[in-house]
């Protein structure tokens, strides 16, 4: 990892402060100052900073089941937030989500200090499937339908035309109050995306959880919502190789 990056993960600054107290020949690795902010060190090097050990930050991971209502944020003095379900002995360890759900969408969330893992995950370049599970109030999907969202189509909700990358759409059941319920597998993230692609064939989401995220799950029940808990190496690996750093 360099040098820059360990530091800012270890809560010292942003990477441009940290960056100024390695040229100013305030770093030690091994013994030795340094002054190239790039150079890359192991998480168990010795680093010392103005004569002090830094105990350098291992990276983290976790899989956090967001409740519906809770906002994907670490700091809200409004609305209850992912902060909350943080533990104590996590706070001070610079975690944040990867990417977002909205508001009143439930489900797997990412939580991680891994900088390039989350930036990864959420660019398109890399195309990670995310699996939502939709509950939905509308006339039956048809095979037209499905087709086109799995070729992909333009939506114009915003005023203007936008392309909405090709998806995949199995619908699961629908009960006799008239509720259906399908799986959408994504590979982009726009804002509300979901929702906008059910509204565009006239179909309400009435409730969204989002259950996948390049093959790692949760329940498609939500009993489960509000834990975390650190990912098994299993889904480490997944994780790693969706996004090519495996």
């Amino acid at each position: 990892m360099r040098l820059d990056r360990l530091l800012a993960n270890s809560g010292l600054g942003t990477r441009s402060q940290v960056r100024a107290m390695i040229m100013h020949g305030k770093v030690k690795v091994n013994g030795t100052v340094v002054n190239d902010s790039s150079m890359h060190v192991n998480e168990d090097d010795p680093v010392e900073v103005d004569g002090q050990q830094i105990n350098c930050q291992t990276k983290l991971y976790f899989l956090f089941d967001k409740p519906d209502g809770v906002l994907t944020a670490m700091e809200d003095k409004r609305l209850p937030c992912i902060a909350d379900y943080i533990p104590a002995e996590l706070k001070s360890k610079k975690l944040a989500p990867v990417g977002r759900l909205d508001y009143h969408t439930s489900g797997l969330l990412i939580i991680t200090n891994d900088g390039e893992l989350s930036h990864r995950l959420q660019s398109p370049r890399y195309e990670v499937p995310k699996i939502y599970l939709a509950s939905f109030r509308g006339i039956d999907w048809t095979e037209d339908e499905i087709n086109t969202i799995r070729s992909g189509f333009n939506i114009r909700d915003k005023g203007y035309d936008e392309k909405i990358a090709p998806a995949e759409l199995i619908v699961t059941k629908k009960t006799s109050d008239g509720i259906g319920k399908a799986l959408l597998t994504l590979r982009e993230g726009k804002t509300h995306e979901v929702r906008r692609i059910f509204a565009f064939f006239d179909k309400e989401v009435i409730e969204l959880r989002r259950i996948g995220l390049a093959g790692v799950t949760v329940r498609e029940e939500s009993d489960g919502c509000g834990s975390i808990r650190p990912l098994t190496e299993e889904e480490l690996r997944m994780l790693f190789e969706a996004t090519g750093m495996a």
